[in-house]
């Protein structure tokens, strides 16, 4: 199998067709497009997630805690505590251990979460550090998303720009193959978009606003959100690709390494369907913030399409992320 995520065909036949055993609690359960596992509590619900870091060996404990956040908020929720487990080589130093555990922190303390436990080991079986992270939140059960109340004309909404995540981290791995392209001031400028990586604030602010369905762009980009997007809902989904933001340093560093923007891991943006009215005041809101918040699509009848140059084409599910891709020049 490719390097990534498991194809989402392979986690139909073979992960989710294994999970049998269901239980009443649980209103949101394992699914494509579902960035969390929902538990009924009464008047709460109790929000949980969980995630990896893989693809990269920079500044891994601020990824780590981010993106596991990150998908919590995705159902509007407050993300209220993490568990870190931490897999290390033999060969990690105990000062390697401190770094990665003192920028988790410092990121927990940046979106008001606990690091509430966890487990750390030293094994042979891995050959560089692995972190998988679990974040517990809490949010009102009657302000939990409903795809049930998505029509069609809904806007499909996007924050910040795609390719935070993938841009910052190919410009750390790669740094010294693209220093000597695009110098080193705009190299520190993509190296510096992991500031934007946490979506919660704009999770947080799109449940007060009746985002009706909500989605992490991680693997497989803007494209790949919107696939899962559409198979999760059951809606049909609309793209106009001139209307996706980016980051000029973004398409500049796509360009060099021939990779795909649109199908790179793409953290520190959301996707959201909203009303068009909800989405004017989220807008504003989001503007306090300096948080853009950006229409691309919309809800259509059925099919998941893109339009690009004026011409109609459908989009493909996501495969291997173009991160990998570019990594392979390291």
């Amino acid at each position: 199998m490719e390097i990534g995520k498991v194809p989402n065909e392979l986690l139909e036949k073979i992960v989710f067709s294994n999970i049998k055993f269901k239980r009443e609690e649980v209103l949101v359960s394992a699914a494509i497009g579902e960035d969390n596992g929902i538990i009924d509590f009464g008047e709460y619900v109790c929000v949980v997630s969980t995630d990896p870091i893989t693809g990269t060996t920079k500044d891994i404990g601020r990824l780590a805690v981010h993106i596991s956040c990150n998908d919590v908020s995705t159902s509007g929720a407050e993300p209220i505590g993490i568990l870190l487990t931490i897999l290390c080589p033999p060969e990690t130093t105990e000062q390697d251990l401190e770094i990665i555990m003192r920028d988790a922190s410092k990121a927990a303390a940046e979106i008001n979460v606990e690091i509430i436990g966890g487990h750390t080991e030293v094994t042979d079986s891995v050959n560089r550090v692995i972190i998988s992270t679990t974040v517990i939140g809490k949010q009102l059960k009657s302000k939990l998303p409903n795809y049930d109340d998505i029509k069609i004309g809904d806007k499909i909404v996007i924050t910040k720009y795609s390719g935070i995540e993938g841009t910052s981290i190919i410009a750390k791995e790669l740094e010294d193959k693209l220093k000597g392209i695009i110098g080193e001031e705009r190299l520190d400028a993509a190296k510096k978009m992991d500031s934007m990586l946490s979506v919660v604030k704009e999770g947080i602010a799109a449940g007060k606003h009746n985002a009706k369905y909500m989605h992490d762009i991680t693997e497989g980009g803007v494209y790949g959100a919107a696939w899962e997007a559409s198979v999760a809902t059951k809606k049909g989904i609309l793209i106009y690709e001139n209307q996706i933001p980016f980051m000029d340093i973004t398409l500049e560093i796509a360009s060099i390494l021939n990779i795909n923007p649109y199908r790179l891991i793409s953290s520190g943006s959301m996707l959201m369907i909203i009303g068009e009215e909800d989405l004017r005041l989220l807008q504003q809101e989001l503007n306090q913030y300096n948080i853009k918040a950006t229409a691309i699509g919309e809800i259509i009848e059925d099919g998941i399409y893109l339009i690009k140059d004026g011409v109609k084409s459908e989009i493909t599910p996501p495969e291997s992320d173009e991160l990998y891709k570019a990594l392979k020049e390291k």
